[in-house]
């Protein structure tokens, strides 16, 4: 019984990971173990036989059945038990993000180093190690990492006391730990130096396939949560009793989930709902009971019901990749990884850079979350944006407005890529940088001679006039960046702005969050298949 590769000697390593098996040597061992995988798909019981080849080797019904540790983690006290292990980087927060995205992003990473990476898990339920290995598993250990899948609120916690190098979070750090690790020496944790956004992803609420309510709207939800409606059928649907499923305080799914739906007060969740431990474990909930509700991130619905939310102004608003990556979802948020000041490592650093660049994208995707890359969605006439601009009841110079706005439209495609300020300023948020390289990227692969078209919003704060005239200067700012910082990759692109002001919200703008979705800069690409 070896872990070869867990321990090889490693020259880059600054400690040596160690394990050794806590049972003697080829002993069968009667004893029942279960075997897990993070996602769910295995949960087998037997008992232990072996632990070989970094394989755990168990009897059951079936026979004798050997599984990768790669895939699962095993639990009873029969289970091969390892000292604790280190090594060169630990990576500790979210258990949303260590254990959907972490593995498949650590493979990735592995294919772009063309090394070879093992992934094992440990004694501790929440820790794996990956260990790295160059020319493709014949050359010298690299590295290792152990990601510790916690809470979000861990990511800081572990940062502030050092115990981990690099923070994985399903929320943007909040004012209070930011200080509190500015205070430490950590830095500016939200510079982008600091704060890396590595995908985004739709949090799902999720109702049993057998369930027929389709729509739920923000004020159903708090009455569903806070125990003041109990049955499905006052939601219009079968005479079963409401099964209520949550996250765990501190929990990025729970913090998310309150701030959206309960307008960032702390939720009174009735006594009787189930707290579950991880996204995984409250899918099964929902998916065991006619009754059941929770809420889930978009790479964890399991075969459970997605429902449409409508928000406090009655627009719907559907889960998917497009709305996503324009931030105009209820549930939408950004995962992120996150590093103190002189604290990262050369090899956390190359990671981190993997992590955030296109050649993760298609990782990203497999792991169920959505990257950062640039789509193309075409704006069709009688989708739900041009239908409210031609059910609009406003008077004639703000129908001109919307006039023009549509006659744009049926020649153009919109690109996710969406550009945001704060409040009164022409800065934009902290997600610009990204989507103005990923953009960039995106236009030198068009054709010869694309019409690009630069389209600012804002919210509806002040005159209509106003807002028109802001909406254009923003719009002009945008193209001016794109021009003077990358004139000489997108020369032969024909690029246009204009600005059709407060007209076509994409969100409530009775809220601050509404009103800075509604601050943005579209792009509209020219579709030629269109006249």
């Amino acid at each position: 019984m070896t872990f070869e590769r867990m321990l090889r000697g490693t020259a880059l390593s600054r400690v040596m990971m160690v394990a050794a098996l806590g049972l003697g040597a080829g002993a069968a061992m009667a004893n029942e173990v279960t075997l897990k995988s993070a996602d769910g798909t295995v949960n087998l019981t037997g008992d232990f036989i072996e632990f070989v080849d970094d394989n755990y080797v168990i009897a059951t019904p079936l026979g004798e059945l050997r599984i990768s540790a790669q895939r699962v983690r095993c639990e009873g006290a029969a289970c091969p038990t390892f000292e604790t292990a280190t090594a060169d980087v630990t990576i500790a927060g979210s258990d949303t993000v260590g254990e959907a995205l972490m593995p498949l992003l650590m493979s990735g990473f592995a294919g772009d180093l063309d090394a070879e990476a093992s992934i094992l898990a440990t004694s501790n339920p929440t820790d794996v190690i990956a260990s790295f290995v160059g020319d493709a598993g014949f050359g010298d250990d690299l590295g290792s990492f152990l990601v510790r899948s916690t809470v979000s609120s861990d990511a800081f916690t572990s940062l502030l006391d050092g115990s981990a190098e690099v923070g994985m979070a399903a929320r943007r750090i909040t004012p209070p730990e930011a200080r509190a690790l500015r205070d430490a020496g950590a830095g500016n944790m939200v510079s982008p130096a600091q704060e890396h956004i590595v995908a985004v992803e739709s949090m799902v609420v999720i109702l049993h396939p057998s369930n027929p309510v389709d729509t739920l709207t923000k004020e159903q939800l708090r009455d569903i949560y806070e125990g003041r409606v109990t049955n499905w059928s006052q939601m219009g649907g079968e005479d079963v009793p409401i099964k209520v499923g949550a996250r765990a305080d501190g929990t990025g799914s729970r913090e998310v989930f309150e701030d959206r739906i309960f307008l960032g007060q702390q939720a009174n969740v009735t006594g009787d709902a189930f707290v579950a431990d991880s996204n995984n474990e409250l899918a099964a909930f929902v998916n065991a009971d006619a009754g059941g509700i929770g809420y889930v991130g978009y790479a964890f619905q399991r075969g459970a019901k997605p429902i449409t939310v409508v928000n406090h102004c009655n627009m719907p608003m559907v889960p998917n990749a497009f709305t996503a990556k324009t931030e105009e979802y209820a549930l939408n948020r950004r995962i992120y990884l996150y590093n103190t000041e002189g604290g990262a490592s050369e090899w956390s650093e190359d990671f981190v850079e993997y992590a955030t660049s296109a050649a993760a994208d298609s990782v990203i995707t497999k792991a169920g979350f959505i990257n950062l890359g640039v789509t193309r969605l075409e704006q069709s006439m009688d989708g739900p944006r041009a239908t409210a601009l031609l059910n609009a009841d406003v008077d004639a110079f703000e129908g001109a407005v919307m006039r023009d706005m549509l006659a744009q439209m049926s020649s153009y495609d919109r690109l996710s890529s969406t550009f945001r300020f704060r409040t009164g300023s022409s800065r934009l948020d902290e997600r610009g940088r990204i989507d103005m390289e990923r953009l960039v990227d995106f236009l030198k692969d068009q054709p010869e001679n694309t019409n690009v078209l630069v389209v600012g919003f804002t919210d509806s704060v002040g005159a209509f006039a106003s807002n028109l005239d802001l909406s254009k200067d923003r719009a002009a700012q945008v193209l001016s960046t794109l021009q003077e910082t990358h004139s000489e990759d997108l020369k032969h692109i024909n690029f246009a702005s204009t600005g059709f002001g407060e007209t076509a919200p994409a969100f409530c703008n009775d809220d601050e969050r509404g009103k800075a979705i509604n601050r943005r800069v579209e792009i509209w690409i020219q579709d030629t298949t269109r006249s």
